[in-house]
């Protein structure tokens, strides 16, 4: 929506072409409180939908669809969605990424209220509580490091019975006083009170086929990420792990075409990123069309806007 923004007040032609709703991932989260500008905390959905006013205030396009796949027909880039194809002169891709799932009860039920994919994010909410974390590679160990700073006691979950993680990581986390590793143990369901809150989880001992159960207030799942990049196949060449690879000016190696935020490939994910990421493409892509084809923004009469992909 940054990048939408950016490209609408430079008075580009632009849609936003979305699958669900706007605003991703941030639209599951209960409540954002390292977004700058607001002291006291914004729900997930608010800062969405003050996005949204925001972007569409400078004429941004939000248009509900699928893009399936991209393609080129000279300087155009053809944008295909399921029921039709938009021909635009420039693509900005911000599709994110999907948190793998453990596939457990009260995973779904209890995202945003106890069950989370960043403790950078949400590391805060817990202080002087004990939680769970999933896990077992560099990000895994890393947030569990990074909840200590709040969390009572961490308790970290791991399938197998030695970290994937590096080495300084798994001596910082092995030797840490906070930190109980269960070994060769997984998570088999999450359990919330009546209010929908975590209360607790159910795991299983791999080894000795033994179950148990620990009261914890939080539930942090680190298993992978799936960046949302599908429809580029036989269009952009992908990173490993799927992400787009992109220059410090956002653009990918396909003239025309930017990606920004989660969907790339970067260090921190997070939404203050994501929207410097946005803004910086829109930037470049405007320039992109002003110097390539010598307007400043996209005549209304071509059908041709600019496009932003999430």
């Amino acid at each position: 929506m940054t990048a939408g923004l950016y490209a609408a007040r430079a008075r580009l032609n632009t849609r936003l072409m979305e699958k669900i709703s706007p605003g991703g991932q941030v639209l599951t989260t209960d409540w954002v409180d390292n977004y700058p500008g607001f002291p006291e905390g914004v729900s997930g959905f608010e800062l969405v939908d003050r996005m949204r006013k925001q972007a569409e205030r400078f004429g941004l396009e939000i248009v509900r669809g699928e893009v399936t796949r991209l393609s080129r027909e000279d300087d155009w880039i053809l944008v295909h969605m399921t029921e039709s194809t938009l021909r635009t002169r420039a693509v900005i891709v911000a599709t994110g990424t999907i948190p793998v799932k453990l596939g457990i009860p009260g995973e779904i039920e209890y995202t945003g209220k106890g069950v989370s994919y960043c403790a950078t994010c949400d590391g805060p909410f817990y202080r002087g509580v004990e939680v769970a974390v999933v896990g077992g590679g560099d990000t895994a160990v890393e947030e569990a490091l990074y909840l200590t700073r709040f969390a009572s006691k961490v308790h970290l979950f791991h399938r197998r019975d030695q970290l994937r993680a590096t080495g300084i990581l798994r001596e910082a986390v092995t030797t840490h006083p906070k930190i109980q590793i269960h070994w060769s143990t997984v998570l088999t369901e999450i359990h919330a009170d009546d209010r929908k809150l975590v209360r607790g989880v159910t795991h299983l001992d791999l080894k000795t086929g033994q179950t148990g159960q620990l009261p914890v207030e939080g539930v942090f799942l680190f298993v992978g990420q799936t960046p949302t990049t599908s429809f580029l196949q036989g269009f952009l060449e992908l990173a490993p792990g799927g992400y787009v690879d992109t220059d410090l000016e956002m653009a990918t190696v396909q003239p025309g075409v930017w990606a920004a935020g989660d969907v790339r490939s970067k260090v921190l994910r997070q939404i203050v990123t994501a929207a410097g990421d946005g803004a910086t493409a829109a930037f470049n892509a405007e320039k992109y069309i002003e110097t390539r084809f010598g307007y400043s923004h996209a005549p209304k009469t071509t059908g041709a806007p600019a496009g932003v992909a999430s």
